[in-house]
Formats: C-alpha cells, sequence, structure tokens
C-alpha cells in the first residue's frame, strides 16, 4: 500500500490534493493555455498539485532526491522520445496514419501533461530535499546509551 494511502489522515489528505489537482486542471482547460501565462501557471499548479498528493508523507531527503533524480531522468527520456517520434512523423516513407496520430492534439495534450509533471516533481523534490535537510538540522540527534 502506497504511503500516501497509508493512515486515514494520509488519505483524506491525498484525496484534497487529487481534488485540488482537477479543479486547477479544469481551470487551466477553462482559461486556456495557448499562450495565456495564466494558464499555464494554473496547469503547473495542478500539476504540482498531483506530485505532493503522492508525496506528501514522506520524511526523509533520500525520497525527494530519488524523486528529483526520477523526473530528470523522466524528462530527458520524454525528450529523446518526442524527438524520435517528431522525426518520424516528419519522415516522407512513414506508414499511413502514424504522422496523423503524432500530430494530434490528444498527442501534443499528452506531451504537456508530462513535461509540466516532471518539471512540478523536479521542483517538489527540490524543495522537499532542502526542507528535509533543514528538519534534520533542527532536530538533535537521539542520545544513545
Amino acid at each position: 500500500m502506497s504511503a500516501a494511502f497509508s493512515t486515514p489522515s494520509n488519505r483524506n489528505k491525498t484525496f484534497i490534493l487529487l481534488a485540488i489537482c482537477v479543479l486547477l486542471a479544469i481551470a487551466a482547460a477553462a482559461v486556456g493555455i495557448d499562450d495565456n501565462p495564466l494558464g499555464i501557471l494554473l496547469a503547473f499548479l495542478s500539476a504540482t498539485a498531483f506530485v505532493i498528493a503522492f508525496v506528501h508523507p514522506w520524511r526523509t531527503t533520500k525520497k525527494f532526491l530519488f524523486l528529483i533524480l526520477a523526473s530528470l531522468l523522466g524528462f530527458i527520456l520524454f525528450i529523446i522520445l518526442n524527438i524520435i517520434l517528431d522525426t518520424a512523423a516528419q519522415n516522407p516513407e512513414t506508414a499511413g496514419g502514424l504522422p496523423d496520430l503524432l500530430q494530434s492534439p490528444i498527442v501534443n495534450a499528452m506531451s504537456i501533461i508530462i513535461a509540466m509533471i516532471c518539471a512540478a516533481a523536479f521542483i517538489v523534490g527540490a524543495v522537499g530535499s532542502v526542507a528535509m535537510v533543514i528538519r534534520s538540522r533542527r532536530r538533535p540527534a537521539p542520545a544513545r546509551g
């Protein structure tokens, strides 16, 4: 079971954050994200709420550093895949409907969502790891004896 659902309190916080994520996504879609800073901000906040919904129970720097690494690797792999698919879509020898599929609005929307989630995960990981370092320095080490 995920830590986000391990206790009733965590479960409630997770559902509230996911509801906020959905509401922000709806607001971003209503405002529009094409060349609209407010819409882009709402979409980014939606992605951030999505990431926080699953990492809010974490209390170690190591987990947040892993999130930073995973978001960077995910973003790099996404860029590589996007370049390969874009090249395939523009190749005149590409079979039938593949170029149409790769240039469809749904694929473009998914690309934006993936990029936003990777960026939000990176920022949440960075802020979370700094917060955990500060938190661990404030707490005195338990006495061993």
